[in-house]
């Protein structure tokens, strides 16, 4: 763990420490099992229920989980697919995969079965663990499907395979943002990788009475390795608790029953809680991750959550490279924060050359929690890299040592000239009052080549007029650039969504694209 330390000392100090041999199921689940099997690891609320599972519970599931594995035929680099939510089963599928010396592939229970198929033909699954449901959505399509019924109660499997730091360990789709989802291979290495972020963004995770949620999900990395695992390895205890449809009564509720102290709320989380001027007390930290905030919604956090938001900054490739932490420096509005322990983070220009003004975000090769590779695809490895640099596809400024989101490449806005990061318009329009989500955009203009587009969800009650979209602009015209506010704003009844909750803003932009054709 870190130790808590100036952060130019901290960083400068930190070094990765990864033995020879290296292995998750060892780091979240055995060492504690066999030190303190009575410590708690996972508080099970699911479905209104409270069951608390010990790291010795934990451990004699993942056997049970891995003798079913080896029932199978599973072996070292297979593919185990986990086709859960949040629950014990789903910690222990990964560790049982891990400890055979397979690779994990967590499967999102919503994906529909397209999504489905096309991850499970791509990796080369046999075998998934899941669930009653699981099992009817996989039906047809030739899996070996276990659930915990298939669990035999014997004596629990031995077994164990030796790993290093790069044997790959954990397949993780990409959201499809940006194109095809691809699989990043990651090895034993990943989890290591992210604890010094994991630790920052939490005000130095591990102090007593800390209790770990979030709801997102846990098939994705966000939920699986900055939440789940990250608590397994530092004893701290995970709450399961999967909602159906986020509510901010129920997250209130759940951190209550919970007794949470730390929580990752997405950012769209945090939108759904400030438009519902929810409160929730008892918290000491509260991390976010996915889009940047701004100004207000720190505001709004230290005021109805208690806690100043910490900012961290990844990718399914390379996730957890920089954070803020309240407990170190005060945040920049606006900003990600600094380059996380461990990992270098800089700005590239044109001739990939480290500069002060706005770039390409890159990480340098040799972070713990960058991929191996994407799998089976060399070309699409080869295209993520520039020489020593891997790139995050983000453009970005360096102020100093930290870190400034303008946005993904392709959602640059390119305007009389002007390059328009649309984070920070959406940022504004989010501290209006009338405003429940925005996706702002690009519109292909012949005169500006593109314009600003803000496409607005507004809050319940509230009526759509000119007059208010005319409000809006003015909104922004006086808080940020005068090139930069809307010159049109639409109203919609809901912005399409990735499964993680980011605006899917290809989708915005082809909207105004056949827009500006008609």
């Amino acid at each position: 763990m870190l130790r808590k330390r100036p952060y130019p000392e901290l960083y400068a100090r930190f070094r990765w420490d990864l033995p020879d041999q290296l292995n998750m199921a060892e780091q979240v689940c055995d060492g504690w099992a066999a030190t303190e099997p009575d410590r708690l690891a996972i508080l099970d609320l699911t479905g209104g229920a409270r069951r608390g599972w010990t790291y010795g519970e934990l451990w004699k599931l993942s056997r049970r989980v891995e003798a079913a594995l080896i029932e199978k035929g599973i072996e070292r680099g297979d593919r185990v697919g986990v086709l859960l939510s949040q629950s014990p089963l789903t910690a222990a599928a990964h560790i049982a995969a891990w400890r055979l010396g397979a690779i994990s592939v967590p499967l999102f229970k919503l994906f529909r079965r397209e999504a489905l198929e096309s991850r499970i033909d791509d990796s080369g699954l046999g075998v998934v663990v899941s669930d009653d449901e699981g099992r009817e959505a996989l039906r047809g399509m030739g899996l070996a499907v276990l659930t915990e019924r298939d669990l035999k109660q014997g004596a629990p499997s031995s077994a164990g395979v030796e790993t290093g730091p790069d044997d790959a360990a954990v397949l993780i789709y990409t959201s499809g943002t940006t194109g095809t989802p691809k699989g990043a291979l990651h090895g034993h290495r990943v989890l290591t990788g992210h604890l010094p972020g994991v630790e920052l963004s939490h005000d130095f995770l591990g102090a007593r009475g800390d209790v770990l949620w979030t709801p997102a999900d846990w098939a994705w990395i966000g939920g699986l390795f900055d939440v789940l695992m990250p608590g397994l390895a530092l004893g701290v205890p995970v709450v399961a608790a999967r909602l159906p449809k986020f509510t901010p009564e129920d997250c209130a509720r759940i951190c209550a029953e919970g007794a949470v102290r730390n929580v990752f709320f997405p950012p769209t989380v945090l939108r759904m809680l400030k438009a519902s001027d929810a409160r929730i007390d008892g918290l000491r930290s509260v991390a976010s991750g996915g889009e940047p905030l701004g100004a207000e919604m720190l505001a709004w956090g230290r005021e109805n959550l208690g806690v100043t938001i910490n900012e961290f900054y990844g990718q399914t490739e390379c996730n957890m490279v920089a954070s803020s932490c309240a407990a170190l420096f005060e945040p920049v509005p606006g900003a990600i924060g600094r380059a996380a322990p461990g990992h270098r983070v800089a700005v590239l220009d044109e001739a990939g050359e480290p500069t002060d003004g706005e770039g390409d975000v890159a990480i340098k090769r040799g972070s713990a929690s960058m991929m191996l590779e994407y799998w089976r695809k060399p070309r699409e490895t080869a295209a993520k890299f520039r020489g020593r640099w891997m790139l995050t596809g983000d453009r970005g400024v360096l102020d100093g040592d930290v870190l400034r989101f303008v946005g993904r490449e392709d959602d640059v806005i390119t305007s009389s000239g002007y390059r328009i990061g649309p984070s920070e318009i959406e940022d504004c329009l989010m501290t209006h009052d009338a405003v429940a989500n925005v996706g702002v955009v690009g519109k292909p203009d012949p005169m500006r080549t593109e314009i600003v587009k803000a496409y607005v969800v507004l809050r319940d009650g509230l009526d759509r007029s000119d007059e208010l979209a005319e409000d809006l602009k003015a909104w922004v015209k006086e808080r940020l650039a005068s090139y930069s506010y809307p010159r049109e704003i639409a109203f919609l009844d809901k912005l399409p969504m990735t499964v993680t909750g980011k605006v899917i803003r290809k989708e915005l932009k082809a909207r105004a694209t056949r827009e500006s054709e008609t």
